[in-house]
């Protein structure tokens, strides 16, 4: 007769191991993925939404979130958390639109929430090959001097939105690096670290890598295994590299203008932290129109500080890419851009983006590089208030 005692002794070695605190691996990367959604509910002063009309990471998020309040484990872990009532008051009714999704639908849009199902879930036993797969995915644990590297996302997800980054389907450019960032199952990947390469029994090279996710987790998985994952995603996806591609060019695409003007806001807010720095904070813009024209209405625009605001420099420009100029600035100030939250007209929270804490003289100096190409690595230290390489 079996010892139902004995035998829980036997099975506790192969249980989810329990983290500082009391958490599991699996709690604490969907906790990780619910604090992603609340930094940015912080930033941008709503819920995430979907749409076509919405970028890459912001459909993502909404996609999690619906996941994250229809799953009731989800909610009831996450509930101290959700400061900013995220979870109450959800239409539980979302549920119905998991249970209509395939297995493999249910885990891509989970991919960074939910985490490898918990052995207590054990539905059927795995064929050799859904192991093997599982194996090259690699362990996932918390990053963590995650601090090191979620400046890097951010900057990431800020050129690929203004456009000095790009995706492109991975298999036209195998290679992996250091350096590189991807999209897999719907969540940016950085590779951090390579070891020194081997080669695999049939020959081929191969190195193990620390790879970090943008929900705050890492694994050690193989270069090789990471080529295969994004070989199979078919959302997979290489981020270009911000350098990659002229500012300025012969021929013209959409976003390009003959003739424009690159201009320095300072504004008249009375704002006290403004009005405290007046000085030092500016906003950096290009235009193809008149400045005048652009800043008319200053006063009752959030993105403008609800105020009027003078021009302290300009800089004419011809057959430049406005996005990818305007993407420039905002990668190499992104260190000093302002953390200034004000209420618009209609009492909703807004965060401008296109602020910066940095002294005149730093940002002509920026327009000097970018005028002679020696801006490439480039970034603005505050500091020492300078631009270092």
């Amino acid at each position: 007769m079996i010892d139902l005692n004995e035998l829980r002794e036997e099975l506790a070695e192969y249980a989810v191991p329990k983290r500082e605190g009391g958490r599991s691996v699996r709690e604490e990367r969907i906790i990780a993925g619910f604090e992603e959604i609340q930094r940015f509910v912080e930033g941008h002063g709503r819920t995430p939404q979907h749409g076509e009309d919405k970028d890459i990471f912001e459909r993502l998020y909404a996609v999690r979130l619906d996941r994250l309040r229809a799953m009731d484990e989800c909610r009831a872990l996450l509930a101290p958390l959700d400061h900013q009532g995220l979870l109450s008051g959800a239409e539980i009714a979302q549920a119905d639109s998991v249970e209509s999704m395939d297995d493999e639908e249910l885990l891509a849009e989970l991919e960074g929430a939910a985490g490898p199902s918990d052995i207590t879930e054990l539905r059927h036993v795995r064929s050799r090959a859904e192991i093997r797969a599982a194996e090259e995915i690699a362990n996932r644990e918390r990053c963590e001097d995650f601090d090191r590297f979620q400046p890097l996302f951010q900057q990431a997800e800020s050129e690929l939105k203004s456009g000095i980054r790009q995706t492109r389907p991975f298999g036209r450019d195998a290679s992996v690096t250091t350096g590189n960032f991807f999209i897999l199952g719907g969540q940016l990947v950085y590779v951090a670290e390579m070891g020194d390469v081997f080669r695999t029994p049939n020959g081929e090279p191969d190195a193990r890598l620390r790879v970090i996710y943008s929900n705050g987790t890492e694994s050690n998985l193989l270069l090789r295994s990471l080529q295969r994952a994004l070989y199979k995603d078919q959302a997979g996806r290489r981020l270009t590299d911000p350098n990659a591609g002229p500012l300025f060019s012969e021929t013209w695409e959409e976003d390009d203008i003959a003739s424009g003007t690159i201009y320095v806001l300072r504004s008249l807010s009375s704002h006290p932290f403004v009005a405290e720095h007046r000085e030092l904070i500016h906003k950096i813009g290009v235009t193809g129109g008149k400045v005048e024209s652009r800043i008319a209405n200053a006063a009752h625009d959030a993105t403008y500080l609800l105020a009027e605001v003078e021009v302290v420099a300009s800089y004419k420009l011809a057959g430049v890419n406005r996005t990818k100029l305007e993407g420039i600035f905002h990668r190499i100030f992104a260190p000093a851009q302002l953390d200034l939250t004000i209420q618009d007209r209609f009492g909703h929270p807004v965060r401008p983006r296109e602020w910066f804490l940095a002294p005149l003289h730093v940002i002509d100096e920026a327009v000097r590089r970018i005028l002679d190409g020696s801006i490439s690595d480039v970034v603005y230290d505050p500091k020492t208030a300078r631009l270092v390489g």
